[in-house]
């Protein structure tokens, strides 16, 4: 891979001392576990919420499993030891200004905003550059350390895009998949980049590399070929596949597995009593009669929060809802404070909630309840029963796994789910009621049309969405990924191949 190799720090050098028998290891920029400080005397670890942990959980428990990530604070800062669990929790070291630069820098101020349509401009920075690539290297030698003879290693996500050429140049044994997360843009976003072709190099080094839809497998795969001046082979696409890449001596297998959620977990914690009790006293608190609207958000630009916001502020104007009889609460969930973007989103946001209220509130009601904050699994459980309408509204998302979860929540077959075409869920929730958030009056009336629907037809919906998510939920994605992957067998290509272009896309 054509990269620039800085000089290792003490950081890069410091190498845990652990036995290399992790049959399978989890990569991921963070580790499952958080360090709850509510307590500033007695700071503790708890475990994370999602369903990414709850679906790879038992197959780490059942295969010698480790997990590597990022612990969550920079060095040097105290913090109690990690958990003792069934699962091996190995942390990668990152320094102050490592965080700044590959995590705030590169990862979300360069990398994100390119791969969601360049909502806001990216900046390109050749510092950030040289921290992204420093502590995936690191990420990488710390993986190699941990996995055993012939182990099989998913990498997750944007953050660690090089660690599967720099994990294969040092443990070529290993079986080697990734995931991304987010959505993967089209070949003239991507090219804006000027690190493009280690980026693509390092994806390379994986043997399956899995996207959420198959039109972002598309793109990476049109991208390799104007890269690399690939030669597309004719082939009919197998199970979740859409391609591959024939780099030398290897296939490297490229295909489309959208993520799901924990659906039986969250149908059990909806069903459970004190859920249950909880989502009545949040409509009677919100006021019996009112319509209830939800939004739950990470606080961030592409959520289409402002868009949502305006077009329920059209509602009220133009009186078809007012605060006497609908109420829409919105939770944004703090997302990168300390970059720019989300600082001006915020104070946006802000003061766009002030406005509707001052203009359309009254005293003992408002139309819209804010809160900035994180809102734990149990109280989410109840707020997505208690709304009568779900709002989920990105003007890009990979998958957005709310809407997933309302539908999981309501085993009452209540409630309407409002969701964005921009959303990867919307290629499967297709009995939500769809959206394009980029038309304002658009989407005021599907908001409208939610709030008033009949009530027949709403059970038939939640009855059809609630069917995908049960069939397709967070263990069937890992189970198909990881079938995928393990039936790749050495990933060798037929003989001969090595004089075959770099890298050749077969189709």
């Amino acid at each position: 891979m054509d990269t620039p190799r800085p000089g290792r720090t003490a950081g890069d050098r410091q190498q845990a001392a652990v036995a290399s028998d992790a049959d399978f290891v989890v990569v991921a920029n963070r580790l499952p576990v958080h360090l709850d400080t509510s307590d500033p005397d007695a700071p503790r670890w708890r475990r994370s919420p999602g369903g990414l942990v709850s679906a790879l959980d038992p197959i780490l428990r059942n295969r010698r499993g480790a997990w590597v990530g990022w612990a969550g604070t920079v060095t040097g800062g105290a913090r109690p030891a990690l958990p003792e669990q069934d699962i091996r929790l190995h942390p990668v070291p990152l320094a102050e200004d490592e965080y700044r630069d590959y995590y705030e820098g590169f990862s979300n101020t360069t990398l994100w905003p390119l791969f969601h349509d360049v909502v806001v401009p990216p900046d390109f920075d050749q510092a950030w550059w040289h921290s992204y690539l420093r502590v995936n290297q690191r990420f990488a030698q710390h993986t190699a350390g941990l996995a055993a003879p012939g182990a099989t290693v998913w990498v997750q996500d944007y953050q660690l895009m090089l660690v599967p050429a720099l994990l294969r140049a040092l443990r070529p044994d290993v079986r080697i998949g990734f995931f991304l997360h987010i959505p993967f843009p089209p070949p003239e976003l991507f090219l804006q980049l000027p690190w493009r072709s280690q980026i693509v190099d390092g994806l390379l080094g994986a043997d399956l590399i899995g996207f959420q839809l198959p039109g972002g497998a598309q793109n990476f795969l049109q991208l390799v070929r104007r890269l690399h001046r690939g030669e597309s082979v004719g082939r009919a696409p197998r199970s979740s596949l859409l391609g591959s890449v024939l780099v030398p001596g290897r296939e490297v297998r490229v295909g489309a597995f959208p993520i799901s959620v924990d659906t039986a977990g969250l149908e059990e914690l909806a069903r459970s009593e004190a859920v249950r009790e909880r989502a009545r006293q949040i409509r009677r608190q919100l006021g019996e009669h009112r319509r209830v609207m939800l939004g739950v958000d990470r606080l961030d630009y592409t959520k289409g929060i402002d868009q949502r916001l305006r077009a329920f502020e059209a509602l009220l104007a133009d009186g078809r809802a007012s605060a006497r009889d609908t109420v829409l609460v919105q939770i944004a969930t703090p997302s990168r404070e300390r970059v720019e973007h989300y600082r001006r989103q915020r104070a946006r946001i802000e003061a766009l909630v002030g406005q509707i209220n001052g203009t359309f509130g009254q005293v003992g009601q408002v139309p819209v309840h804010y809160l900035h904050t994180t809102v734990g699994r149990s109280e989410l459980a109840a707020l997505y029963g208690a709304a009568d309408v779900m709002l989920v509204t990105p003007l890009r998302d990979g998958m957005n796994l709310v809407a997933k979860e309302f539908v999981a929540a309501r085993p009452d077959l209540g409630g309407a789910l409002v969701l964005s075409e921009f959303a990867g869920a919307a290629h499967e929730l297709t009995r939500a009621l769809l959206v394009n958030p980029h038309h304002p009056a658009e989407l005021s009336d599907v908001m409208a049309a939610a709030l008033d629907q009949d009530p027949a037809e709403g059970r038939c919906r939640m009855r059809d969405l609630r069917r995908h998510v049960r069939e397709r939920d967070v263990h069937h994605w890992a189970r198909s990924f990881l079938t995928v992957l393990r039936a790749g067998g050495s990933g060798a290509v037929p003989s001969g191949s090595d004089d075959s272009p770099q890298a050749a896309v077969v189709a």
